[in-house]
């Protein structure tokens, strides 16, 4: 029969399951990759003792469980006229346009179309669309999350320094202790509430860096719903990933 026990810190919940060892002395707590915390504890531990080591260790748990599941693995992309692509929540379809590619890109309708040169084929055209698709996410990003990050900003009283997109490879989001906001830029993919919910997670470290009590509690004043975002974002990440 397998133990399992849950503690709660803050805001967050922590499920463990136990494995038992007649050889260990001392308790041992992993976070696995597919998330699960697992403890290894002696046969004499309590799990009344075993709920006491998890809130103990919960920051690091949290912080390890978070840097795991922040942004997940990229999949594959073709980059070809079809494949679906997303903008603040919406689904667009690209369409590779021969021509120009100083018209750049634009959005009609339900379709984000993107001129490719001429001289173009195979994996060169395929290399020219990614990039250009990238630097027209980034300029969208760096266009919109500045004013919506001053929003946030005020409504949680403090100040930040700049924001800064860029291709961060494990974040959505981070906050240096200068208050300097760095932003992933495909996050500007996700809808509008989702992209909010990132912006107000790094705004509450400006005031407070780790994710203890105090984090959860600052960030639920300015936004109540943020468990239920955070839960979103994460089914969704996956299909903002390439």
């Amino acid at each position: 029969m397998i133990e399992r026990s849950e503690v709660r810190w803050g805001g967050t919940e922590i499920p463990y399951v136990v494995r038992r060892s007649e050889r260990r002395g001392t308790v041992g707590i992993a976070v696995q990759p597919s998330g699960a915390v697992v403890l290894t504890a002696p046969r004499t531990v309590s799990l009344a003792r075993l709920d006491g080591v998890v809130r103990q260790k919960a920051k690091w748990i949290v912080d390890r469980l978070r840097r795991r599941s922040t942004v997940p693995p990229p999949r594959a992309r073709e980059l070809v006229s079809g494949e679906g692509f997303r903008y603040l929540g919406r689904q667009y379809r690209l369409r590779l346009l021969q021509g120009d590619p100083v018209r750049g890109i634009a959005l009609r309708g339900g379709w984000l179309e993107l001129p490719v040169p001429l001289d173009l084929d195979g994996a060169h055209q395929t290399a020219y669309a990614r990039a250009a698709l990238i630097d027209w996410y980034v300029a969208r990003a760096r266009e919109r999350l500045r004013p919506w990050a001053a929003a946030w900003a005020e409504r949680a009283q403090v100040d930040f320094h700049d924001v800064i997109v860029a291709d961060q490879a494990k974040r959505w989001g981070s906050c240096s202790k200068g208050g300097v906001l760095r932003f992933n830029w495909r996050i500007i993919q996700a809808p509008r509430s989702l992209v909010d919910y990132v912006l107000a997670h790094e705004i509450t470290h400006i005031r407070h860096e780790h994710h203890g009590a105090e984090f959860w509690a600052a960030l639920g004043r300015i936004m109540p719903d943020y468990e239920d975002r955070r839960e979103r974002l994460r089914t969704l990440g996956t299909e903002l990933v390439w």
